[in-house]
C-alpha cells in the first residue's frame, strides 16, 4: 500500500468555531475603545502642554487642536493602517467587508468614527448578534473588524 493511501479521498474540514474567531470579540473591541480614549485624553494633554509653552494663544486655536485630535486620530489610523493604537494593542484590525485584505477609504473610515461616536456604546450592541460581530457603525462602512494572531 502506497504511503498516505489510506487517506486518499479524505477532505479535512474546518470548524465554524474556527472560521468564527477571525472577527473580534467584544471584549477586545471594549478594551481597544478604553485604550484608544486613554490615547486621546494623553494626546490632548500634550498638545495643550505644547501651546503652553507660547504666551498668547488664542482659545480657538486649542479648541480646534482638540477637536482635530478628536476627529482625526481614529480615521487617519483606521484607514491608514488598519488599525488605531487600541486595535493594535487588543490584536485587531479594521478592514473592508468585501475584501478583509484592504483597508477601509479615509471618508468611510471619518463616517464610521463620528457614527460611533455619536452612538457610543449603543453601536457595540449588535456585535455578539452577527455572524461577523458587526458594530453598526461596521453596517454603514461595509467594514468588518478582524482579530489578528498573536
Amino acid at each position: 500500500m502506497a504511503p498516505f493511501a489510506m487517506l486518499e479521498g479524505y477532505t479535512p474540514t474546518v470548524s465554524i468555531k474556527s472560521m468564527e474567531e477571525k472577527y473580534a470579540i467584544l471584549p477586545d473591541r471594549v478594551k481597544a475603545a478604553v485604550i484608544d480614549a486613554i490615547v486621546h485624553i494623553a494626546a490632548m494633554y500634550g498638545i495643550s502642554e505644547f501651546l503652553n509653552v507660547f504666551e498668547h494663544v488664542p482659545d480657538g486655536v486649542r479648541i480646534m487642536a482638540a477637536i482635530l485630535i478628536f476627529l482625526l486620530y481614529d480615521p487617519f489610523f483606521t484607514s491608514f493602517y488598519g488599525a488605531t493604537i487600541g486595535h493594535s494593542y487588543s490584536n485587531i484590525r479594521v478592514k473592508k467587508d468585501a475584501d478583509t485584505t484592504k483597508n477601509i477609504s479615509f471618508p468611510i473610515a471619518v463616517v464610521c468614527f463620528i457614527l460611533k461616536a455619536s452612538l457610543g456604546w449603543i453601536s457595540l450592541l449588535t456585535v455578539t448578534g452577527t455572524k461577523k460581530r458587526k458594530a453598526i457603525h461596521d453596517f454603514v462602512a461595509k467594514s468588518v473588524v478582524v482579530a489578528v494572531a498573536d
